[in-house]
């Protein structure tokens, strides 16, 4: 074989070759399975719609927004709650929690607050140094401890919500019986790093925490819920523990969700497109903090995972682009397996702009920079790697600058 192969005059590519249509066809395969785990998941998902009529009477609310340097966030954000349509008869409560800030978030919550009544404006007091507080867990517990209403709606600062958002939550959680209803907001994307990342986390997180599973009350192992968006019972919140059982969690919005099914209650994960959009990082700086802070605790603090996880990423989204410009070269230079090479990663591309373009119609993140998928999936395996450091050692684990690596 090698004889004929020499004979050939390709013994000189065909070990490369090899190995290159070996790891594009496992690309391909990878590709085709990720957009049919994908579909099965987005498809089978509920999705809020907002009601068409406002409802007679609704149960008391308290929207509690942690907030710490959120200065260019928080008047557009409690403008969007008050903004809301409700009954004559529904008692709102709004709660800026204002996590000892340095920056102008207390004062700029405060002027909203003058001008109504139903917003309150406190700052937490500091932490505890005798157990571990980390991210805004300290800040929403203060918050509930001051809250009236029935049920607690948890915030981000970075959330809009639409003007019956409330009313449609409030209605499906009541008819449903949820004891927390989390909602996964509609994407915004407001600088280039997000746009290369976060509409592929989006497909990312939609697999690997599909919507059917998590839904599912005899899968208690099987728990997700999206941080910006979660309505509690106020009763199955307390019953849990509320935010000090979860206190020392940093991915607190995945922890809480596993106790309300571990306990025996309702957990719904839906997506709220039509009730509340976030657009969660300005910054490349922003985004990388953010998503090596949580990444390689998402996947349970398992390094072979994310390790795998990295892996994969770079297979799915970064392979078949890299094995698109070595075929390009290899013809230019006139290499026997450049052309099927070449096929492999022109199906595997294909297949990946197929499954972005048909999850932009689902989750309306409209499909810019589609050839820059080489570069977003890129950035995430980094982000995998970084965020296993980072977790593991407690070098560099912060948020907004605080340290996370604390006992």
């Amino acid at each position: 074989m090698a004889q004929m192969l020499s004979e050939l005059g390709i013994s000189s590519w065909v070990d490369p070759w090899l190995g290159l249509l070996a790891i594009l066809l496992a690309s391909w395969i990878a590709n085709a399975d990720f957009h049919r785990r994908f579909q099965s998941s987005i498809r089978r998902a509920p999705r809020l719609n907002a009601l068409s009529a406002l409802p007679e009477k609704l149960p008391s609310l308290s929207v509690i927004i942690p907030a710490y340097n959120e200065a260019v966030n928080i008047t557009e954000a409690v403008a969007s709650i008050l903004a809301n349509e409700l009954p004559l008869s529904a008692k709102l409560q709004v709660i800026v929690a204002d996590d000892e800030s340095t920056d102008e978030t207390r004062a700029l919550a405060e002027k909203v607050a003058a001008q109504d009544p139903r917003v309150v404006v406190f700052t937490v007091p500091p932490r505890p140094t005798d157990q571990p507080w980390r991210g805004k867990n300290w800040a929403c517990m203060q918050a509930a401890n001051r809250a009236t209403g029935e049920y607690l709606l948890f915030m981000d600062a970075d959330v809009r919500l639409e003007k019956r958002a409330i009313t449609t939550t409030l209605t499906n959680a009541q008819s449903d019986q949820s004891d927390l209803l989390s909602c996964a907001p509609k994407i915004v994307c407001s600088c280039f790093s997000e746009w290369l990342v976060q509409p592929l986390m989006a497909l990312l997180i939609a697999v690997g925490f599909s919507f059917e599973g998590v839904n599912d009350p005899t899968k208690p192992d099987k728990s997700a819920a999206a941080g910006p968006f979660m309505l509690f019972r106020r009763a199955a919140y307390e019953q849990i523990g509320g935010h000090a059982s979860v206190a020392a969690e940093t991915v607190e919005d995945f922890a809480l969700a596993k106790a309300i099914k571990t306990n025996g209650l309702k957990l719904r994960y839906v997506l709220g497109l039509d009730i509340a959009s976030v657009s969660m990082y300005r910054s490349f700086a922003g985004l990388w903090e953010g998503w090596t802070k949580n990444f390689h605790i998402a996947g349970g603090r398992n390094i072979v995972l994310t390790l795998f996880s990295a892996i994969a990423i770079a297979l799915l989204f970064v392979v078949p682009w890299l094995g698109l410009a070595i075929s390009l070269v290899g013809l230019s230079q006139q290499a026997p397996a450049a052309t099927p090479a070449l096929l492999f990663s022109g199906v595997a591309i294909a297949l990946q702009l197929y499954m972005r373009l048909s999850a932009a119609a689902i989750i309306e993140v409209p499909p810019r920079y589609l050839w820059l998928a080489w570069l977003g999936g890129g950035l995430i395996s980094a982000i995998a790697i970084a965020s296993m450091i980072k977790t593991e050692t407690g070098w560099g684990w912060t948020w907004r600058g605080r340290s996370l690596n604390i006992f």
